[in-house]
């Protein structure tokens, strides 16, 4: 009888362990499945002839589906001179991804009660209550006072100076030697900005500007703590993006990967040293609208939080309805952002997909589809923005990966 009862445990031991495994089997053939591999692998082809080619020097691709990784590759070298290669834990200048960090960041004090996003940006930030708009050639008083939601849309007035043709432009370029970004504190840039005139009276167009820097400003203001620290401590730690930051330590520059261009004679690419070698230095103006620097994990992290609603692996950052606000067209009445999209908080929203998503001006974009439950980024160092079209070319591919 004994002997029956060992063999019977023995049979459902046996069993359980078979039902695990299958079970386990079961959700990984889920996951890997969720997209085609045949597709996947077309991307993967795609992304190597980027830099076989040397039209890019290397490539970083994530996707996240349903909270996890479906697919993470790298291809060709972070730094071509030093012959090192794209890892996963590459460091990226992320450049204007920083814009929906920011806005996350601002949006957390929100949710804290500190203001309302039509609350007028002057009440926060005194020095704005006495600057005026460039209008037929002369300055005049604004209509309406800009507020936080202008700011969070580019529909506040500010500019970046890029115009060449716009006296207020010339104006960002020529207020101080080196310009706007001479500064070396966002405070400094703050009451500088404020002595220029606007360029559009507020809420009356789209013009991508420096007012998520004033937003990052705004976070100071209301959080009584400095924007990096704000961060680092609110942001950063709690979704666990220990390489996200506005400098790179000395530790880690072996990790740090070049900005490259095209020369236009030789038609091969040519390091940007200037504007890598920009975060090996302690920065002090943190720049909410253009200053980090982050992993393709890292703000995969970002990207998931988003997705689930303000929540990552148990840490709230934001409430849910807030993240709707952020994810979904905020575009003043009458003003448009681009045919067939509309403009979240500190991104672009697709009005047919409903994905949310954002780029840097070194190539980098993330992407995220509350849809299909899914974060696809895609990151190079290449100048200018998109210049190579490799990311869109990757995000069609897992679009088409997806199985019905």
């Amino acid at each position: 009888m004994k002997k029956n009862k060992t063999r019977h445990f023995t049979v459902a031991v046996i069993l359980s362990l078979i039902l695990s495994f299958s079970f386990s089997c079961k959700n990984s053939v889920e996951i890997v499945t969720s997209l085609s591999l045949d597709t996947l692998k077309l991307a993967e082809m795609k992304m190597q002839s980027y830099t076989d080619s040397g039209r890019l020097s290397g490539i970083s691709v994530l996707v996240l589906k349903d909270g996890e990784t479906v697919h993470q590759r790298t291809f060709g070298l972070a730094h071509i001179e030093e012959e090192r290669a794209v890892e996963e834990n590459t460091i990226f200048r992320i450049y204007s991804m920083s814009k929906p960090i920011t806005t996350a960041a601002l949006m957390m004090l929100y949710d804290a009660g500190k203001f309302q996003l039509d609350d007028p940006v002057a009440g926060y930030i005194p020095v704005f209550k006495e600057t005026r708009v460039w209008e037929n050639g002369k300055e005049v008083d604004q209509k309406k006072p800009f507020t936080i939601r202008h700011l969070l849309t580019h529909t506040a007035g500010f500019c970046y100076g890029w115009d060449p043709g716009s006296h207020v432009d010339s104006l960002y370029n020529s207020a101080s030697a080196g310009g706007i970004w001479s500064n070396t504190s966002l405070e400094e840039l703050i009451r500088l900005l404020a002595t220029l005139p606007l360029k559009n009276q507020p809420g009356t167009k789209y013009e991508y500007s420096v007012s998520i820097d004033v937003a990052g400003y705004l976070v100071e203001v209301l959080s009584g703590i400095s924007f990096d620290q704000f961060l680092q401590t609110r942001l950063f730690d709690p979704l666990g993006m220990g390489d996200t930051g506005f400098d790179v330590p000395e530790d880690d520059w072996d990790r740090l990967a070049m900005i490259y261009t095209k020369d236009s004679e030789s038609n091969t690419l040519i390091p940007v040293e200037s504007l890598t070698n920009g975060v090996r230095q302690k920065v002090t103006l943190f720049s909410g609208g253009g200053g980090l620097v982050s992993t393709i994990g890292d703000y995969g992290k970002f990207g998931q939080m988003l997705l689930n609603g303000g929540e990552l692996n148990g840490e709230r950052i934001l409430k849910e309805s807030t993240v709707k606000l952020i994810m979904s067209d905020q575009m003043p009445s009458g003003v448009t952002f681009q045919e067939g999209m509309g403009y979240g908080l500190g991104g672009s929203v697709d009005r047919n997909t409903l994905e949310y998503s954002w780029g840097g001006m070194a190539s980098t974009l993330f992407v995220a589809d509350p849809k299909n439950k899914m974060v696809v980024l895609a990151f190079t160092q290449y100048i200018p923005f998109m210049g190579v079209p490799f990311a869109n070319a990757y995000k069609e591919l897992v679009r088409k990966a997806l199985v019905e």
